[in-house]
């Protein structure tokens, strides 16, 4: 099973030559399926590059949402039109309403948009301001205090999605491919070539998603057999 990974590839910047010679490229690949991680386009775009991706590419492309995808447009209406979408295709998965996808070779897939929730890092005293504070409806014109709730709960609504779909997948499968589009774990949230510091990681980084995968891990590791010993 060879599975091809792409994530932030902002295709509403590439011009319709470039757009076509990418997703020309992409199917020329030998890949059995796709792993889509966020930032696609816009919230007027991304379910239009998700159909090319459709029509370009012969094998299932599973995916999540990031937050460039609702930029100009409302979480609410983005997610109506995906879920309309994938309902309609025959191709497109999207992780984040998904059952573990269960692949050849023991192979699990499950995943998330996620959401960076603000629990690593200054949340609540870092100067630094995000687009999506703005150009996301559902996001724009918050206090610091409510916007910071308002990430604590879209972090806990992920992992409690996401948590039950691991147990799941670990019941019959020995490796699972999680995809979400913020990083769960706070070292591997990078921002300009290093590690984000304590002003940028709130806004890069999902910890309680972090943390249902390292539960699901002991949680496997705990039921594995445990070797025998020799006594004399």
């Amino acid at each position: 099973m060879r599975l091809g990974w792409l994530s932030d590839i902002h295709l509403n910047f590439l011009d319709q030559p470039g757009l076509r010679a990418f997703l020309w490229d992409l199917s020329s690949r030998d890949a059995d399926a796709w792993l889509l991680g966020g930032d696609i386009g816009e919230a007027d775009s991304v379910a239009g590059f998700l159909r090319m991706f459709e029509a370009a590419l012969p094998c299932t492309v599973y995916f999540t949402l990031g937050n460039h995808d609702f930029y100009r447009g409302s979480l609410s209406e983005v997610r109506t039109r995906v879920r309309q979408l994938v309902g309609e295709s025959a191709h497109l998965v999207w992780l984040t309403t998904s059952e573990p996808q269960m692949l050849d070779g023991g192979i699990a897939v499950v995943g998330d948009d996620s959401w960076a929730d603000g629990r690593f890092g200054n949340a609540r005293g870092t100067p630094v301001e995000l687009n999506d504070f703005f150009l996301i409806d559902e996001l724009s014109r918050l206090s610091r205090a409510t916007l910071v709730h308002t990430l604590n709960a879209m972090g806990d609504a992920a992992a409690a999605r996401l948590a039950p779909k691991l147990e799941r997948a670990a019941a019959s499968c020995g490796r699972i491919v999680v995809l979400t589009h913020v990083p769960p774990f706070r070292e591997a949230a990078w921002h300009q070539g290093r590690p984000s510091d304590e002003d940028w990681v709130p806004w890069f980084s999902c910890r309680v998603m972090g943390e249902a995968i390292l539960a699901c891990a002991r949680a496997s590791r705990s039921q594995l057999p445990r070797p025998l010993r020799a006594h004399a």
